[in-house]
């Protein structure tokens, strides 16, 4: 273990100012279609994203946000992943000065990846120092951003979940898969899928001392935390979800839960939440918000020349998820425009983001479905409100013991970065004294 301690180094963002020029070049240069009559319905509108493309040229403060980003504490470490060779990783890790303190592994999701946790973690470290204050259980966040991560991935940590996490007394670690240096990581070949992401998390968790610890993840994040659950169950001891997508209890695994599922589900006996859960699945399972999928889950390479060529496209792709996937939460420019700057100065490209889409359909060994089997490990939950799919509490046992589940008022699929507050509220129940999860790392408590 100490040899591997040995990689992990400090690291800082700094993007040279003719990347900058060239940013803002290309700004100029853009040319914009005209503004159909249907407005939002048929995507982002050309008036938001003229405005934005326009203040990112000749207002926005890259440098004043590349600071704040670097007041997180950034590392970077290499870790082999099987047929893969070495990977140059770069993640947050927010130590605790509790030395009985939780290690929690923070991964983001895809929107996250794609805006939805834009690695500016600043808010998140609000939600740290509540936690704190209130005598909670301390956690050590390692967050490992998901975006190019050298890895092609696309996630993000949200800064305000961030913030509030550090006063959880805790040890935090998030994952970046966002480069801003060095050569992208040997991930061109074929097959880097979800268990390949866990395994590369799983890695840095170990170089990190860290042999037993619990996760955090939504979107992609709920599928790699998932895969962490299943591959390396002695080591990962619980696992909390802003994401509860519960596949139809399983006849085979769970034949009584299946049986009543399924009665319920025939009379309709569902919550008026619940009823309004599986409507928004419906719709979403009709498309109307999944058309990125059929194109990222099999020619991701196509859109990629896009995203990384034309910086209003990749403006364009990723505020349109922003603006119509939370729940009236009322971005700021400079939030927007920090988030995107992630991607577009990433070292491998915002088209690199693409790739887990297919790789992840291709598998054939692990479908997204089987992480949604059984595991030993206990299990927490946030609902949303406007989560994309949202399936009823009532399936969540055939995943799982479930220990916690948690409710918001207001909320959509980027919770995490809405109501980071919500998430932390779950963590402190859920690990605090008396929790479902209380104790289960050995000679951390959080106390």
């Amino acid at each position: 273990m100490a040899m591997e301690m040995d990689t992990v180094r400090p690291f800082r963002i700094d993007i040279p100012d003719a990347s900058l020029e060239r940013l803002h070049k290309k700004l100029e240069l853009a040319d914009f279609p005209e503004e159909p009559e249907a407005g939002p319905d048929y995507g982002a509108t050309v008036s938001d994203v003229k405005r934005l493309a326009a203040y990112w040229k000749d207002g926005f403060d890259w440098k004043k946000q590349e600071a704040k980003l670097n007041e997180l504490p950034h590392f970077k470490t290499v870790v082999e992943v099987d047929g893969f060779g070495e990977l140059d990783m770069h993640f947050i890790h927010q130590k605790s000065k509790v030395p009985g303190a939780i290690p929690l592994l923070f991964v983001h999701g895809c929107c996250e990846i794609q805006g939805q946790g834009a690695f500016w973690r600043l808010r998140i470290c609000c939600l740290f120092w509540k936690i704190v204050q209130m005598g909670l259980p301390s956690i050590e966040f390692i967050a490992r951003k998901l975006l190019n991560l050298v890895i092609r991935y696309c996630g993000a940590f949200s800064p305000k979940l961030w913030l509030q996490l550090r006063h959880v007394k805790g040890t935090y670690l998030t994952h970046s898969l966002v480069l801003f240096e060095g050569e992208p990581a040997n991930t061109s070949k074929k097959g880097f899928a979800v268990p390949q992401y866990a395994a590369s998390l799983h890695k840095i968790m170990l170089a990190l001392g860290y042999n037993e610890y619990v996760t955090q993840g939504g979107d992609w994040g709920f599928f790699i935390t998932r895969a962490l659950a299943h591959l390396y169950p002695t080591h990962v001891k619980a696992v909390h979800t802003n994401w509860p997508y519960a596949p139809f209890p399983s006849v085979k695994s769970s034949p009584l839960l299946a049986a009543v599922s399924l009665i319920k589900h025939g009379l309709g006996f569902y919550t008026t939440r619940e009823a309004s859960d599986i409507a928004r699945a419906k719709e979403t399972a009709k498309g109307q918000e999944t058309g990125y999928l059929s194109l990222l889950g099999t020619k991701p390479l196509t859109l990629s020349f896009s995203l990384n060529d034309s910086p209003v496209g990749l403006l364009a792709f990723i505020y349109e998820k922003l603006a119509c996937w939370t729940d009236g939460y009322e971005w700021t420019d400079d939030e927007i425009l920090t988030w995107i700057s992630i991607y577009y100065f990433s070292t491998a490209g915002p088209g690199a983001a693409a790739y887990i889409y297919k790789e992840a359909r291709d598998d054939k060994v692990w479908p997204l479905r089987r992480f949604q089997n059984w595991v030993p490990q206990p299990l927490g939950f946030r609902y949303f409100p406007r989560e994309l799919a949202s399936l009823p509490k009532g399936w969540l046992a055939g995943m799982g013991t479930v220990v916690l589940v948690g409710e918001s008022e207001k909320g959509g699929h980027f919770g995490a970065w809405e109501f980071p507050e919500d998430i932390v509220e779950d963590l402190k129940k859920m690990f605090g004294k008396g929790g479902g999860a209380f104790g289960l790392v050995e000679g951390r408590s959080g106390y």
